[in-house]
């Protein structure tokens, strides 16, 4: 049996792809970042929103909500595992068995210690270029919240309090 060649990766996002399935990993500005485990507060922040949400969207036949990890491809150098993600019914097209390629409608990060800074600047300043209509960032520890709305290609602020995500988008007030 003849030995079969395989070409080394040439690119950071065949890299990133090459990891092991489950590799709690982010491609961020073609580097890859690896992930320690969530905490339980960072995993209980998480299952309250997310069960809301998809409640929320499964009702009201808007799309899919889909909890980390899943890639979301935005680009070549940007392949993000975003905490939850809403993705309309329009845009459900782009949603492949490997992951997510383009702009989900609406992102929810949920703070860590060891990647917020990614999360408030490298990743906030993509998913605006790349066309995510609605930014959320969740500090699990004390529910502070801040969000971003899309208008005319930038993100705006939106109104936060402790403890809530307003959506814009959904029309919706998640508690948690």
């Amino acid at each position: 049996m003849a030995n079969v060649y395989t070409p080394p990766p040439r690119t950071m996002l065949e890299v990133y792809r090459g990891l092991p399935e489950g590799t709690l990993a982010q491609l961020i500005n073609n580097q890859i970042f690896m992930s320690p485990a969530l905490t339980s507060n960072h995993q209980i922040v998480l299952g309250k929103l997310f069960y809301q949400l998809y409640d929320f969207v499964e009702r009201n036949n808007l799309g899919q909500v889909i909890m980390a990890p899943i890639d979301v491809y935005l680009n070549r150098e940007n392949a993000f595992q975003p905490d939850i993600i809403f993705i309309a019914n329009a845009n459900l097209h782009n949603l492949k068995e490997d992951g997510f390629y383009g702009a989900p409608d609406l992102v929810i990060e949920i703070l860590s210690p060891g990647t917020w800074r990614f999360d408030k600047e490298d990743k906030k300043d993509e998913y605006e270029r790349s066309g995510v209509k609605e930014y959320w960032m969740v500090e699990p520890r004390d529910k502070t919240t801040e969000g971003f709305f899309l208008q005319n290609n930038e993100y705006q602020t939106l109104p936060s309090e402790t403890g809530k995500i307003i959506s814009q988008l959904l029309q919706l007030t998640i508690t948690f």
